[in-house]
């Protein structure tokens, strides 16, 4: 306490369950500030994906096609993850294979800005895929 005193420094218990405990001389209001600085740049490099989800139908309009791809392109642009949701309903399901076309043909539409994160999946009546901007 005293080499602290002297130096004008802090002590700070670094290891206090050690025998015998280990002590080191340093300034700590220097030191809090240091680890805030790093923990803040970490926090600012840090990149956050948000999923947005559109959700259509096996039997979509061609309008309704072009209007939700072209969604899906500005949320590519924003950074987003995005899932497509194929909805089935009654026995649409038995006709899987729409689905998997109209998803084929998103796939090949926006294989430009974006890549298949994971591939067709079938979760309960609906098909989904997710895809992330390139």
């Amino acid at each position: 306490m005293e080499l602290a005193d002297e130096v004008h420094l802090d002590l700070v218990e670094v290891a206090p369950n050690s025998k015998p405990p280990v002590c080191r001389i340093m300034d700590y209001g220097k030191y809090k500030y240091e680890v805030s600085k790093k923990f803040k740049l970490a926090h600012k490099k840090r990149r956050v994906f948000h999923v947005k989800e559109i959700k259509m139908r096996s039997e979509i309009s061609e309008h309704d096609f072009n209007f939700k791809v072209k969604h899906a392109e500005e949320f590519f642009k924003r950074g987003d993850k995005v899932k497509f949701t194929l909805v089935f309903r009654g026995r649409e399901i038995m006709h899987r294979e729409h689905g998997e076309k109209v998803l084929q043909r998103i796939i090949e539409t926006l294989k430009e800005i974006g890549s298949v994160e994971s591939n067709v999946r079938k979760e309960g009546n609906n098909l989904t895929i997710i895809m992330v901007p390139k």
